[in-house]
């Protein structure tokens, strides 16, 4: 039995659910998604969690009675009187939008109908194991003037002890969950009241944590020949004309005036890089050049489709171009895809997927360019032995791209890392390079992200490991715990020694017992707590304590640092 096919039709048996008990409910689609479905309702009271114990136990009626799945043909006009009489006006929408003379509906029990081309089960008894999982609000075809609707998602699988299993996965996501570590642990948080929705604070823990993420990515491009840049958060509209954006991309904009010039604020880092090639003569000597930003950039995204910090208004981007020669192109497109996986692994991430995306419908660029960036693309993933998926029509509007999905410590996907390669805006913006003969060539433009934004990275960063970083990138890496006042001072000292070796360190001098401090440092996932009293401060050393794994015992200040930093500067994990 296909799971798809069984999550429908237990949808169906949740919409006749909910008009047993709701009959003045009109119901709208339920289709099938990935961990199971859902079905949007017009119901004027939200749904409680009280109603999903009653809607799950009237399924359960359903289920027992092993009503069968009834399919119907009709005309169009039939089917609109049919609806028109159950008065369901979404349902007669829904008729006049499809193409065929004919619809299907399903008929469960004697009581239920539903438009529906399916298929389905047998019967509502093929269903053994189902749970409703949450409400959330849904505008009618996701247009935010239309009726917001009420969606009640659930799953359902073919045993109980799948349903189990996946519970126990909902529940470790739900503890993970980013959006509530972030605030606890005050690494970043989205105050959509006062300043908007989807734009992000860092707070001091995730502003470290962010510095410490944007250090490496420093780093690691100046060892391999890319070259810093920074350009304007606003630019004159006649530059995304250039490119293309204006047409394919406007409603995503933010675009004002200044001075009568129509302005934009950057959604994507691209046209600045174009003018810094074009700030000078290049050479084919010059070629390959490779141009990092870590740029900010605003998208307008519709309010329903924001989450937490994977789906964000404003965000930062590990942006580079690199602009070479037709024979250099395979060659840096399997360098940017090394380097992908060696910084994946540093982070802690060591599986993924790659999909190879191809023209969309809506596109700019000659064939040829096409077939030449694609075939770029899949021979360089053929040359370094990497098996991929090809998603058919998935592409930028100006280019092939490849995406590389990371693999998270629940094994979900998350698109972080592309590359891109594209002909087309190098033409458009007409740039050139002086070849070897001295006649004016075009390069060819590789777009990449190695983390994708820097907001949802520390978002799979923040699920992955709980809140719980490894040492080297722990906000605070340390904390000092003196167990009276009078020890502050050896314990200023022994701050001031960490710091001095680059070890983040705070002292925690509240006034509460030791126990007490000693758990806030556990529940704020510091990675080391060392307690400061009379022995070591007579001694001078320190009591250690490792989380997790609790004491570790007494040592002195240099060996506790050289430990310390021996984990940090290997960035074990």
């Amino acid at each position: 039995m296909e799971l798809d096919i069984l999550r429908h039709s237990c949808s169906h048996v949740m919409a006749k659910a909910v008009k047993q008990l709701w009959p003045e409910v009109k119901i709208t689609i339920g289709p099938s998604i990935e961990d199971g479905f859902y079905y949007d309702f017009d119901k004027k009271e939200p749904f409680s969690d009280a109603d999903l114990a009653a809607i799950e136990g009237k399924m359960r009626e359903i289920i027992r009675r092993n009503e069968p799945f009834v399919r119907q043909e009709m005309s169009k006009p039939e089917a609109e009187a049919l609806f028109n009489g159950l008065k369901e006006p979404y349902k007669i929408e829904l008729i006049r939008a499809i193409a065929d003379e004919k619809v299907s509906t399903y008929k469960t029990g004697d009581d239920f109908v539903d438009l529906c081309r399916g298929p389905h089960v047998g019967s509502t008894g093929e269903i053994k194991a189902f749970k409703l999982l949450s409400v959330a609000g849904s505008y009618w075809h996701g247009i935010e003037t239309n009726p917001m609707l009420q969606r009640i998602y659930g799953t359902c699988f073919e045993s109980q002890k799948e349903l189990d299993d996946y519970l126990k996965d909902l529940e470790q996501r739900k503890l993970r969950d980013h959006r509530k570590l972030g605030p606890a642990l005050e690494l970043f948080d989205i105050y959509q009241e006062a300043a908007g929705p989807g734009l992000v604070f860092y707070l001091p823990n995730g502003a470290l944590l962010r510095k410490i993420i944007e250090d490496y990515e420093k780093e690691e491009h100046l060892k391999r020949g890319y070259q810093l840049v920074i350009t304007p958060h606003i630019m004159q509209a006649e530059l995304w004309k250039t490119s293309g954006h204006w047409d394919y991309y406007r409603e995503n904009m933010y675009t004002f005036k200044i001075d009568e010039k129509e302005f934009v604020l950057k959604p994507m880092n691209c046209p600045g890089h174009m003018l810094i090639y074009k700030s000078r003569v290049r050479s084919y000597r010059d070629l390959p050049l490779r141009l990092f930003e870590l740029g900010t950039v605003y998208r307008h995204e519709k309010a329903g489709v924001m989450h937490g910090l994977l789906r964000v208004r404003g965000f930062t981007q590990d942006d580079a171009h690199i602009f070479c020669l037709p024979s250099q192109v395979e060659t840096e497109i399997q360098s940017v895809v090394e380097f992908v996986f060696t910084t994946m692994k540093v982070f802690g991430f060591d599986k993924m997927d790659i999909e190879l995306s191809t023209r969309p419908a809506k596109s700019i660029g000659s064939d040829e360019d096409w077939r030449l960036a694609t075939d770029a693309l899949e021979n360089s993933l053929k040359a370094l032995g990497l098996s991929y998926e090809i998603n058919e029509g998935d592409g930028a509007f100006y280019g092939p791209k490849i995406d590389i999905k990371l693999k998270d410590a629940l094994k979900r996907s998350w698109q972080c890392a592309t590359v891109q390669c594209d002909f087309s805006l190098p033409k458009r913006f007409e740039l050139t390079y002086v070849d070897v003969d001295g006649s004016e060539k075009q390069p060819i433009m590789l777009h990449r992200v190695l983390l994708g934004s820097v907001e949802r990275f520390t978002a799979c960063l923040t699920e992955q490991y709980m809140g719980d970083f490894p040492l080297w990138l722990a906000p605070v890496q340390v904390q000092i715990i003196p167990i009276r006042e009078d020890f502050r001072t050896y314990a200023e000292s022994v701050r001031s020694a960490l710091e001095d070796k680059g070890i983040r360190a705070e002292i925690n001098l509240r006034n509460e017992t030791l126990n007490k401090r000693i758990r806030q440092a556990e529940v704020a996932r510091i990675p080391y707590s060392v307690i400061i009293g009379e022995r070591e401060v007579a001694s001078r050393t320190v009591a250690v304590r490792k989380r997790r794994d609790g004491d570790q015992g007494a040592m002195s200040v240099d060996d506790f640092i050289g430990q310390v930093s021996q984990q940090i500067n290997t960035r074990s994990q």
